[in-house]
């Protein structure tokens, strides 16, 4: 499966974005997809993720403000963020996996850079 994510741009402190991950192929729905994000000079990390049956889960730093969804009919994956924080900067990665939400990613999308100001 190959992805695509999109949505990132510049938003003020306290505001709201909508990331896209749309993938390629018909078995979309067979993979789980997660958000994954990296800030300058940080380490990747875990955002949220999204199971084949739909159960969500959320890093406890976005729970209460970012919203995973996913639209198999259209192949995609969608990140609400609201209430942005500076520290939300990073760029976001989409990844699916065939195993499950807690198992090997095994495919990237390019990545969406996110800049919130303050």
């Amino acid at each position: 499966v190959q992805l695509q994510a999109f949505g990132g741009g510049l938003v003020q402190a306290g505001g709201s974005l909508r990331l896209s991950c749309v993938a390629s192929g018909r078995t979309f729905s067979r993979y789980a997809v997660g958000w994954f994000r990296q800030a300058p000079g940080k380490e990747r990390e875990f955002v949220t993720a999204v199971s084949r049956s739909g159960s969500t889960y959320y890093a406890d730093s976005v729970k209460g403000r970012f919203t995973i969804s996913r639209d198999n009919a259209k192949n995609t994956v969608y990140l609400q963020m609201n209430s942005l924080k500076p520290e939300d900067t990073a760029v976001y990665y989409c990844a699916a996996s065939p195993w499950g939400v807690g198992q090997n990613y095994d495919y990237w999308g390019q990545g969406t850079e996110v800049t919130v100001s303050s």
